[in-house]
């Protein structure tokens, strides 16, 4: 290996990880998390506004003091660790770049800060701009970068401390739809290379599915659900993590192929045969709308609605009901005009059995 190679290496950390339990009292909100990860671990926290995700980065970082729990990293507590002494390294969502700093001088300003020579600190950013594709910009100032490119120049000063821990603040936030698709496969390609544990705060599903090995679902200071994406994706347990998804969600109390929905709402016939408390999901476009009730062994869930609202999702309508079973709908626009759809129209809307998915509650 050459030195630029060692240089730009990710820290090993194999046998260690992330073991936290984080409680954050502030009496009106309490935050009580529990994460595990391994070293090469990307997690990822989703969730609402005011879940408590922020708070729960900023306890990791040490900038929010825990009320109770704990939090070890490689075996070691951090607990009353401070901030500037823990082997963190942090991207936040507006980068804070030093805007008087150049993007060398940005990067290398960890390293100095760890005790390296000005020469070694410069170095070891040279390296990481190199690594970032940015070797070009190494004099500019941020105000001359690009969104795509001060993200890239923050993560490479995160990553210039060679920390045992990343944490990253809505990364991708900032920037524009365009950028955003680029910035976000640059950052997957460095994350998968990164041999530490990394926790993304994050509320767009898309970036956490792409950029995560594990989601972890923070609800009300709470966490509801955690498991691999496609997991949490196939089998959503609350309403905003089916929405995230975009599935109708849910819950009940099954019979064989049949699912009493609760709160007395109607039956739903699934192919699956369980017993006990259940969720039943489906999606939008599963659902077929009608303007008279339809007949036939294929429609066997059928349900009278009133449409209630109407929007343009991506390249279709979707119509939200209300009636007998509260849904989503994906249709085309041509269809929708045919149906003569509009808020406060009548319509019948079915779901096959085969398009539906029950799993235990």
């Amino acid at each position: 290996m050459t030195d630029l190679e060692k240089t730009v290496a990710y820290e090993d950390v194999s046998g260690g990880g992330l073991d936290a339990r984080l409680v954050v009292d502030r009496g009106d909100f309490r935050l009580d998390v529990t994460l595990s990860a391994e070293p090469g671990d990307v997690v990822a926290l989703l969730g609402p506004n005011g879940a408590g995700k922020t708070t729960a980065l900023r306890a990791l970082a040490g900038l929010t003091p825990l009320d109770e729990g704990h939090l070890r990293l490689d075996g070691a507590a951090l607990d009353r660790t401070p901030p500037e002494s823990r082997p963190v390294g942090v991207v936040f969502q507006d980068y804070l770049l030093f805007p008087h700093l150049s993007a060398l001088d940005n990067v290398a300003f960890g390293p100095r800060c760890q005790g390296a020579t000005k020469a070694e600190s410069r170095t070891r950013a040279r390296a990481w701009l190199d690594r970032m594709g940015l070797a070009a910009h190494a004099g500019a100032k941020p105000r001359r970068l690009s969104g795509g490119q001060a993200q890239r120049v923050a993560l490479a000063r995160a990553l210039a401390t060679r920390p045992r821990l990343l944490l990253l603040d809505e990364p991708l936030a900032a920037l524009d739809a365009r950028t955003r698709l680029d910035v976000r496969a640059q950052l997957r390609r460095h994350l998968a290379e990164f041999e530490a544990v990394a926790v993304l705060v994050t509320h767009d599903p898309l970036d956490a599915m792409v950029l995560a090995d594990r989601l972890v679902v923070v609800e009300h200071g709470h966490v509801v659900q955690e498991g691999a994406p496609s997991d949490v994706a196939r089998r959503p347990r609350t309403d905003y993590i089916a929405q995230l998804v975009g599935l109708n969600l849910y819950r009940g109390v099954a019979e064989g192929h049949a699912v009493h929905v609760a709160d007395g709402g109607p039956v739903i016939t699934t192919t699956e045969e369980l017993a006990g408390p259940v969720f039943v999901a489906f999606p939008p476009s599963a659902v077929t709308l009608h303007r008279e009730r339809p007949s036939g062994s294929s429609a066997r869930n059928s349900w009278r609605c009133e449409v209630s609202g109407m929007e343009t999702h991506g390249d279709q309508i979707r119509a939200a009901l209300s009636g007998e079973l509260a849904l989503a709908a994906d249709l085309t626009t041509v269809a929708a005009a045919e149906l003569g759809l509009h808020p406060g129209a009548e319509v019948w809307a079915t779901v096959k059995a085969t398009q539906t998915h029950a799993y235990p509650a």
